[in-house]
């Protein structure tokens, strides 16, 4: 895979791009206004209340496994077409997240991974959490490669939910890596080829040999929070004292041009089945499936969005369905 020259050697940009290189990650204000953000966010509860499972916003005792549709990590729905609901497509063709990405890879012809939404809910007494520091991109991939992120939908204070990140990881990266060399012989899938890992001692190498911190990344609605795949990060759950739903819709851009025939193929017929996918938009192509309860398909699961997409140009092009 070739990446672009600028990822390996960034120059002094003199705006946010210097930011995001240096900690690894940015928070851009206001991307979209708040009332856009409200009209979103009020989407992605209708969305989760419209399995008619018993939940109710208004009563945290619903607020459970047995009144929702099946997720990830007790908030990512991978499943039920979440990835290409109508509203989850507008926010991806929102013009001033596709200009940020636009300028961090130099190219406004990009593909966007059928990445997807998350609601999390505070308060949760019928789930266990505990830290996951990982990272999203292959030891084996050099430079930046990806850059993942999402449109904040809700506050995310110092005790909601939301992104907690190593600030400066992204730099030791390939340092880590000579140190740890990764070991591939633990049946990890072709799905999860991206997704590394890191043990406690991992976690203090960086801490205290490299001076990173750990940082909670807060955010208002309407804010875009973009981060190097070569970051630490994992999700934080909601602290006692919150009472904020969170609510984001990832979004995730590389160009269009890094993307083989092969891959750009097998993501149109994702995109076709309304599937959703990995973080990656051009390459580690591989869909969700669907929901199952054992060996059988979760009777809530969709054949197709329950609002389905404006299928436009732009649309399908950041899709892979047609070609720039």
């Amino acid at each position: 895979m070739t990446v672009p020259e600028n990822t390996h050697a960034p120059t002094h940009y003199g705006d946010w791009r210097d930011d995001f290189y240096r900690q690894g990650y940015v928070v851009l204000k206001g991307v979209i206004p708040r009332e856009k953000a409200a009209y979103y966010r009020q989407k992605e509860l209708d969305w989760l209340q419209s399995f008619n499972l018993g939940l109710d916003l208004n009563d945290p005792t619903t607020w459970t496994a047995e009144h929702l549709p099946q997720s990830f990590k007790a908030g990512m729905y991978l499943n039920y077409c979440a990835a290409h609901e109508r509203y989850v497509w507008e926010a991806r063709q929102e013009p001033a997240i596709l200009d940020a990405f636009a300028q961090i890879w130099g190219t406004e012809e990009l593909l966007v991974s059928f990445d997807t939404i998350n609601v999390t809910f505070p308060g949760r007494t019928d789930v266990t959490w505990a830290p996951w520091p990982h990272v999203d991109q292959a030891p084996e991939r050099p430079g930046l490669s990806c850059v993942q992120g999402f449109l904040n939908l809700s506050e995310a204070g110092p005790k909601d939910g939301g992104l907690l990140l190593m600030e400066g990881s992204s730099a030791h990266f390939d340092e880590f890596f000579a140190l740890n060399p990764p070991d591939r012989s633990q049946g990890i899938g072709a799905k999860h080829y991206d997704f590394y890992p890191f043990r406690e001692e991992h976690v203090r190498w960086y801490e205290q040999e490299k001076g990173c911190r750990l940082v909670k990344v807060c955010a208002e609605p309407g804010d875009l929070i973009l981060w190097d795949s070569r970051s630490m990060h994992y999700a934080a759950f909601p602290e006692p004292e919150s009472q904020t739903i969170r609510t984001i819709i990832y979004v995730c851009y590389t160009p269009a041009a890094l993307a083989t025939e092969e891959d750009r193929q097998k993501k149109a017929e994702l995109f076709r089945r309304w599937e959703t996918t990995t973080h990656w938009p051009h390459c580690n192509i591989h869909g969700h499936g669907k929901a199952k309860i054992g060996d059988e398909v979760d009777p809530n699961e969709r054949d197709e969005p329950l609002e389905k997409p404006v299928l436009n140009d732009r649309l399908l092009k950041l899709a892979g369905v047609k070609t720039y």
